[in-house]
């Protein structure tokens, strides 16, 4: 059974677009093998748009770019599978996919057997050019059933942007995880709206169904496809990864790991951090309190993306996250500019003060431990940073 904990894998999008190659992405694998990210659990490679030919065959197939892929996907998923990894292709529910490619829309289950065929272990299933006149939710169980019938296992990303409510059904029709959000773009706004767009829905994601968020940007520094706005800082990228491990998404790379910063390898394959999504209950995160105040986009940073408009909302937040092992995570998240004192109040917890209980909490990225906590934690947070504890509740003696 697939998808049982959150997917973990790296995407071309967001560096490379459609400029991709067999090269690169067998570049790409051998650095995931060779600098560890395969072993941390980072497992599928995926293509995403632009690996096909712009017209299908005679026959009505897709057609692999052969200056592009010159083995073919089949060639290409079998290298993949030789480095101990998994390979990912893309298609849309649409007529064209999003670079203007030929897709599956009336063609899915002859597309879900050429993917079999080849040995393709993921599907992104996008959502550009869809008929007005056509139903979403129908095509995207037929894709998920011609998978099914495909006679292989592979791993259904439906990519539909949160479109009709997608959390309410995306399990029912079969997806193993799902593109809740617009596109990510290399920026803080960008990373910060879809994850809070998605705090109320987080309870609708857990195991063979995971809410999508997006590929990372962590790393990226401005480099690549998705580079729109001001670059993030290594404090912006720490606590959007922070954030993708709190609310259990899948976890997909879409830096150039040629090029990855060291701090940001070293955070991206965190041990304490990984447990934390990868954690085998998959229990959504808990928004405790927030702080409300509305900021104005700053005009440099706004992007072609962004609403000129769009407010921050909730500047201060405090999650908990239950974990399997009885222990619990308490993340403070300060989406100020400048250094805020943030609180949490053990009682909101579930842990008031007459509960003869005390709390050890240990920083995730530091190892920092504060023992013997008792009603409430307060604590310094950097000016767009997330802190997270690791915690556990013990008996107060004496």
């Amino acid at each position: 059974m697939i998808a049982q904990l959150p997917p973990m894998g790296w995407n071309t999008w967001n560096t490379f677009g459609t400029d991709i190659s067999e090269d690169l992405v067998l570049e790409m694998a051998d650095v995931m093998v060779r600098e560890g990210y395969r072993d941390k659990g980072y497992r599928y490679i995926v293509l995403d748009d632009g690996w096909a030919l712009k017209e299908r065959d005679a026959s009505g197939n897709l057609v692999p770019d052969p200056a592009k892929f010159p083995h073919g996907i089949r060639g290409l998923a079998d290298a993949v599978h030789a480095r101990g990894l998994k390979l990912g292709i893309y298609s849309c529910a649409g007529i064209f996919t999003c670079a203007g490619y030929p897709s599956s829309y009336d063609h899915e289950y002859e597309d879900a057997r050429l993917f079999a065929s080849w040995g393709v272990d993921f599907l992104k299933y996008d959502f550009c050019n869809f008929p007005e006149n056509a139903n979403g939710k129908n095509r995207y169980l037929t894709m998920s059933m011609a998978l099914r019938a495909s006679g292989r296992e592979i791993l259904f990303s439906a990519c539909n942007w949160g479109t009709d409510e997608s959390w309410n059904w995306m399990r029912s029709i079969g997806a193993h995880m799902y593109r809740s959000t617009g596109d990510i773009f290399d920026n803080y706004q960008s990373f910060l709206r879809n994850f809070q767009g998605q705090v109320s829905h987080f309870n609708a994601s857990g195991p063979f169904c995971f809410n999508d968020i997006d590929m990372l940007t962590v790393g990226m520094g401005a480099q690549g496809n998705v580079a729109i706005g001001r670059p993030c800082t290594d404090e912006e990228y720490r606590m959007q990864f922070a954030l993708w491990c709190l609310a259990g998404t899948p976890l997909f790379l879409g830096a150039d790991l040629r090029k990855m910063p060291a701090a940001m390898k070293e955070m991206v394959q965190n041990p304490a951090l990984l447990a934390i999504n990868q954690d085998p209950e998959c229990r959504p995160p808990l928004l405790l309190g927030s702080r409300e105040v509305n900021v104005p986009v700053p005009e440099e940073e706004r992007g072609d993306a962004i609403e000129p408009l769009r407010a921050i909302r909730d500047q201060l937040q405090v999650f908990l996250k239950l974990l399997s092992d009885g222990s619990f995570v308490l993340a403070f998240c300060n989406l100020f500019e400048t250094e805020q004192d943030v609180i949490c109040i053990f009682s909101d917890l579930g842990i008031p003060y007459h509960s003869g209980m005390v709390v050890r909490a240990e920083d995730v990225f530091t190892g920092e431990t504060r023992e013997g906590l008792r009603d409430y934690l307060r604590l310094k947070v950097p000016g767009h940073a997330c802190r997270l504890f690791r915690c556990r509740m013990e008996a107060l003696h004496g």
